[in-house]
C-alpha cells in the first residue's frame, strides 16, 4: 500500500502515542490527533500489507507503527516523494559540495495548480513539506565540517498555488554561489515539469521494490529506498542521505546483495594489475 493523498496537518500524534499500545488506545477512544493517514498505515500492516508514505506527514516515522511494523515482519518507506525541485536540488548540491564550492543563499519558489498546490496553500500542510523540502541541503553540504563554505547560507522555500498552471509545476531556484578569493557568481535553474509525470514512475518503483522486500522477509525501515523520497527514513543512530548518488548506489547494492552478486566499489584496481 503506498499513500499518494495530499499533505496532512501536521499532528502531534507521533509523540503522543510512543508506543503501539498506546497508539491503540488512542484508536479506540477515537483521538482526533491521529490523522487518517496514519490510521490507513495502521490498517495495512494489521492485514499484513507493507506500507509506503508519498507524503511528508510523520505517519511512517512514529515509533508506534514502526514497532507494529517489526511485530509483522513488514517493510515501511518513505516518505515524500523526490521528484521535482527537491531531486534537483539532490543533484546540484554534491556537484557543488565536489568541487568545494561555497553557498550564500538558495531561495526556492514553486507555483502549481493542482489539487496539491491547493492543500499546500494551508499553513499547517505547507509546514510539513517545508521540512522536507528544506533538510536536503544541510544534510547534503555538512556546513559543521565546512563552515567556511557553508554553516550560515540562506535557504528559503516558498510554494504559491496558482490554479491557471494545474499539474504543470514550475520549481524556480536562485543560486549564490562563491568560488576562489571569495569571487560570487550566481546559478539559476527553471524546472518546468509536470507533477504527476515525474511522481507516477516513483510510484510504481516502490511498490514493485516494496512487495520484493516484503517477499525477502526485510521488515522495518527500507533505508535502500531512500533514493526516491525528500525525507528519507532512517535508523536513530544514523543520518539521513539525502545526495541522490549515493541514495542510487545504495539502491544497486542492495539489489546486487539480494541476488548474491559482488557490490560496487568502483576501485578499478582490478584493471590495472
Amino acid at each position: 500500500m503506498i499513500w499518494c493523498g495530499s499533505t496532512e496537518v501536521f499532528h502531534q500524534s507521533a509523540a503522543v502515542h510512543a508506543t503501539l499500545k498506546d497508539f491503540e488506545c488512542g484508536l479506540q477512544k477515537n483521538d482526533p490527533e491521529i490523522s487518517p493517514s496514519q490510521i490507513y498505515a495502521y490498517a495495512a500492516l494489521k492485514s499484513g500489507v507493507s506500507y509506503a508514505n508519498g507524503a511528508p506527514h510523520l505517519t511512517t516515522d512514529m515509533p508506534a507503527l514502526l514497532e507494529l511494523a517489526r511485530n509483522m515482519n513488514l517493510p515501511l518507506s518513505g516518505k515524500d516523494y523526490k521528484s521535482g525541485q527537491t531531486f534537483m536540488k539532490t543533484l546540484i548540491a554534491p556537484g557543488l559540495k565536489s568541487r568545494m564550492l561555497g553557498l550564500n543563499g538558495w531561495f526556492s519558489t514553486n507555483i502549481l495548480g493542482n489539487r496539491d498546490g491547493e492543500v499546500l496553500d494551508d499553513p499547517g500542510s505547507f509546514r510539513s513539506k517545508e521540512v522536507t523540502k528544506s533538510s536536503a541541503l544541510e544534510y547534503i553540504l555538512q556546513g559543521d565540517l565546512y563552515p567556511d563554505l557553508y554553516k550560515d547560507f540562506y535557504h528559503k522555500v516558498r510554494i504559491e498555488y496558482y490554479p491557471p498552471r494545474g499539474d504543470a509545476k514550475e520549481g524556480w531556484d536562485n543560486i549564490d554561489i562563491f568560488g576562489w578569493l571569495g569571487y560570487p557568481m550566481q546559478i539559476k535553474i527553471n524546472f518546468l515539469c509536470r507533477d504527476s509525470i515525474l511522481a507516477a514512475p516513483l510510484v510504481l518503483d516502490i511498490v514493485l521494490f516494496m512487495d520484493l522486500a516484503q517477499r525477502a522477509g526485510m521488515r522495518g525501515i527500507q533505508e535502500w529506498l531512500s533514493f526516491y523520497f525528500k525525507g528519507p527514513m532512517h535508523a536513530a543512530e544514523v543520518y539521513p542521505e539525502h545526495d541522490v548518488f549515493i541514495q542510487l548506489m545504495k539502491l544497486k547494492n542492495t539489489l546486487r546483495w539480494m541476488r548474491g552478486e559482488d557490490l560496487i566499489t568502483h576501485l578499478g584496481l582490478e584493471y590495472y594489475d
